[in-house]
Formats: C-alpha cells, sequence, structure tokens
C-alpha cells in the first residue's frame, strides 16, 4: 500500500479521506498519497496560525533564532532520507537533490542571524522618534515544484523569524519532501507557527481570498501570480511574488571557450532546465559564436540524461506530464519552422518517464517562441551578437526582468554591460548563486518584492514609527 504522508496543522499530523497520488517523473510511477486539504482543513489552519501568532509575536527574537536553527539541524539530521525522497518527486540527480537539501539547511541557519534594527529618525531636545519593524501576522507560503523544500524553508524562516505565523501549501507534484520535514519539526516549532497543507490547484486562490491571511509569498508562473496580485488586492493582503523570468547570458570575445563552455552548459541545463534564473537565452560574440558552440554541443554529448537516482545521471526529467508537453511543444515549433539544432530535438514519448533529451539550437531568430518564450526545460538556444549596445537592446527586449550573467575577463567591462541589464540579479563569471544575505526579486513582470536579505525579511513585516515628545505636558 502506498504511504499516506500526513499534513501539519496546529501541531499534528492529520490527513483527509480524500488523497492525491503523487507520480515518480522518471517513470511515472505513484509513490506516495497526500491529503487532499478543501477549505475546512484550511480554515482550521489559518485558525491555528492566528492563534498562535498572539504568542509567537511576543516571544524573544533569540528564542525564535533557537527554533529556526534546530529546524536546519533536524534537516542536515535527516539529510540521506530526505534527498532520495527529492529525487524520486522531483527527478533532479541525486547530487543535485543533495545540492538542495544542504541548501535548505545552510540558508535557514544564516537567514536566522539577520536582525531588523530600529532606526532613530529623531533625537532632539524636544522629540524621539524611532522606527520598528512589527510582523504582519498570518503569512501563506504558495511554493512551486521545481526546488519544493528550498522555496518552502526559505518562505517559513524568514516569515517565523520576524513573528509572523504560516500555512504553507507545497505544489501538489512534490509535496513529499516538504511533508517529511512538516513530520521532523513538529515538535520542534511551536503549535500552529507552521502548518503545511496539500491540495489541489484551487487550494492556492483559497488562500489568496481567506479574510484571516494577511500576506501571500508566492513563487512561480507570472501568470498565476498575476491572479493573486488581483484576488489579494480585494483586502489588500501584501504580497511577495517571485515569478517567471527568460534570462540572457552574453558572453564576451574575450572569453575563454574551453573554460566557458562546460559552465554555460550547466547554467542551462541543472535541474533540466527548471530554473527561474537558468540562461534561458545565451548571446555569444560573432567572434567567438562557431568555436564556443562547437565546445557546449561536444560537452553536452557527454550529459547522461536519465533517471536521477541512476549513478552518472547529469540531467534528470521534467517533473510533471504538461511541463513535458510544453517543453515538446516549443521543440516542435522550432523544428517546423525549420530552425537549426546543434544537438537534441528529437523526443520520443512512447517511453516511460517524462523525459526531453538535451536540446541545443544554432542561432534561431529572436522572435522564435524557443527564444521569445521561457523554456523551463533542457533547451538552450544559442545567438550571435556583433556589439555590446546590440546585445544588451536584445537582452532587455522582454516583458522579464529576473536574473542574467556576463561571461568575460574584462570585469569592468562586464559590469558595465551589468548595470545597464533590466533584471533583479546579473552574475560575472558565475551562474545560479543566491546569497541569504543579498535580496533577489524580479523587475518588470518578473516579480514583486524580494526574497533574503533584509529587504526579504522585511516583506513579512510592517513599519511602525513611534514618536515621543520629550517637553510635553502632562
Amino acid at each position: 500500500m502506498t504511504h499516506l504522508y500526513p499534513n501539519l496543522i496546529n501541531g499534528e499530523l492529520v490527513t483527509t479521506a480524500e488523497s492525491l497520488d503523487v507520480v515518480n517523473p522518471a517513470n511515472e510511477q505513484v509513490i506516495g498519497r497526500v491529503p487532499a486539504c478543501g477549505v475546512e482543513e484550511l480554515d482550521r489552519a489559518v485558525a491555528a496560525a492566528r492563534a498562535a501568532f498572539k504568542t509567537w509575536s511576543k516571544t524573544p527574537v533569540d528564542d525564535r533564532r533557537a527554533v529556526i536553527r534546530n529546524m536546519a539541524a533536524a534537516i542536515e539530521a535527516n539529510f540521506d532520507e530526505l534527498y532520495r525522497l527529492l529525487t524520486s518527486e522531483q527527478g533532479k540527480p541525486h547530487h543535485q537533490a543533495q545540492g538542495e537539501i544542504h541548501a535548505c539547511a545552510g540558508i535557514i541557519s544564516a537567514q536566522s542571524t539577520l536582525t531588523l534594527e530600529e532606526t532613530i529618525n529623531e533625537d532632539s531636545d524636544t522629540r524621539l522618534s524611532r522606527t520598528r519593524r512589527v510582523p504582519v501576522g498570518v503569512v501563506a507560503g504558495i511554493v512551486p515544484w521545481n526546488f519544493p523544500l528550498l522555496m518552502a524553508v526559505q518562505k517559513i524562516a524568514p516569515a517565523i523569524l520576524t513573528g509572523c505565523t504560516i500555512v504553507l501549501k507545497p505544489s501538489p507534484f512534490t509535496p513529499l519532501t516538504t511533508l517529511k520535514f512538516a513530520e521532523l519539526i513538529k515538535d520542534i516549532v511551536p503549535a500552529g507557527v507552521v502548518n503545511i497543507i496539500t491540495g489541489e490547484d484551487a487550494l492556492g486562490p483559497m488562500m489568496t481570498s481567506h479574510p484571516d491571511i494577511d500576506k501571500i509569498t508566492f513563487t512561480g508562473s507570472t501568470a498565476t501570480g498575476k491572479r493573486i496580485m488581483e484576488g489579494a488586492s480585494k483586502d489588500l493582503k501584501r504580497i511577495t511574488l517571485e515569478l517567471g523570468g527568460n534570462d540572457a547570458s552574453i558572453v564576451l570575445p574575450d572569453a575563454d571557450v574551453e573554460k566557458v563552455a562546460e559552465q554555460l552548459f550547466w547554467s542551462s541545463f541543472t535541474n533540466a532546465g527548471q530554473i527561474c534564473v537558468a540562461a534561458k537565452r545565451v548571446y555569444i560574440h560573432e567572434d567567438i559564436y562557431d568555436d564556443l558552440s562547437k565546445a557546449i554541443a561536444e560537452y553536452a554529448k557527454t550529459v547522461k540524461v536519465g533517471d536521477g537516482s541512476e549513478q552518472g545521471t547529469g540531467v534528470g526529467p521534467i517533473q510533471n506530464k504538461k511541463q513535458f508537453e510544453r517543453v515538446c511543444e516549443l521543440i516542435q515549433d522550432a523544428k517546423d519552422n525549420g530552425y537549426k539544432f546543434l544537438v537534441g530535438g528529437d523526443v520520443d514519448p512512447s517511453g516511460s518517464g517524462y523525459y526531453v533529451p538535451i536540446t541545443i539550437l544554432d542561432n534561431p531568430p529572436e522572435d522564435a517562441r524557443i527564444v521569445a518564450e521561457e523554456q523551463f526545460g533542457p533547451v538552450m538556444p544559442l545567438m550571435k551578437f556583433s556589439s555590446d549596445d546590440e546585445v544588451i537592446a536584445r537582452a532587455n527586449n522582454s516583458e522579464y526582468g529576473l536574473a542574467g550573467a556576463v561571461w568575460t575577463k574584462d570585469t569592468e567591462r562586464g559590469v558595465r554591460i551589468a548595470e545597464q541589464l533590466e533584471t533583479g540579479t546579473v552574475w560575472i563569471n558565475e551562474f545560479l548563486h543566491l546569497s541569504p544575505f543579498a535580496p533577489f526579486g524580479g523587475h518588470k513582470q518578473s516579480g514583486f518584492g524580494a526574497e533574503y536579505g533584509i529587504e526579504g525579511l522585511k516583506e513579512f513585516t510592517y513599519s511602525q514609527v513611534i514618536t515621543v515628545k520629550k517637553d510635553a505636558l502632562v
């Protein structure tokens, strides 16, 4: 019998009469079941969070830090079970799953050290004015399927550090690792402070419209983010939205072809390309385009696509059937339009598992769907450019603005280009690096607000100004 993973509501592990199947994308086999929560369970979770907020918001911050550190310790103590479970439900290779689990512990430990200091606005003979930060209240966290536990803890940790309580909804595609985490923290976190419930996509709008939820923090598609923003507007819920991206990497002519080829490959193909900040468009200067595109293609042929639990796998399956079909559609569109493929392009939909071969395109036009749309799969379009001004304009010609990268030996030139890119994050000579101490958020339609760092912590608070008139008559 398939194991049923319970939810966490008010410090108790609970189930429902109805359940959802969770499928391993490597073989399409059911590997677990989770509760199918609806309005009743959501109301219970929100009521528990509301009740817990009264005491948790007044709990000394050092005590809250200790709880978060204990959560990190629980993750490390159960490392092997967590990363294997993550691979089975998400599909990523074991070494990448290990990286995510280690990152979960490291990031929340680092976030526990952040402090929101009071600021003095005025300290004169007549008046003392100071600004402090106070918790928003009950938070709803909605998490995607590409980095399920990492996205969960990066919302939980800052929320509870600031004194908020949270109700978190994992993706129905990848809830198992997060529910195992819920089991591990049941006796670490006071009842009601962290509640984790599962359900179909319809559970998300129920959270957005719930009158006792004060803030929504969401990671996912831009289309869904817009619906959340619209729903939250009805009662002015606070929102943080980390949305889609169509991130551009720019390779200048002085880049070392042999050194850059492998790094560029993994900037696109880590987690089978299912990363919001993966390199979705790669612009290579015409002077080195032929050599570098060949080097990337040759390296791609050495990377194994397969089951993430098998030794040697570099790129796993697409996580779910819907996304698999979308990536296949984009590849087919490129074939129908006669674009040239350096590697891949042929998908066999008859086998078991959602596998897309590593696919690299040779200089498709800027208006090609495979370039203009976020692929979110193991697809890399390579394009030529001839000047800095040209490539900056092409990189910025997108409704998205999440991240980007510049590759060059001339870091000053790289910085000059980076400062002209309309994105929240730009890397120079590296990729996919996020720091718990630096804000991460998008420009344009890639998001609203920030995660990580002091700016991310502030997202869970209001500012409150207290002014004392020193010479007041009493």
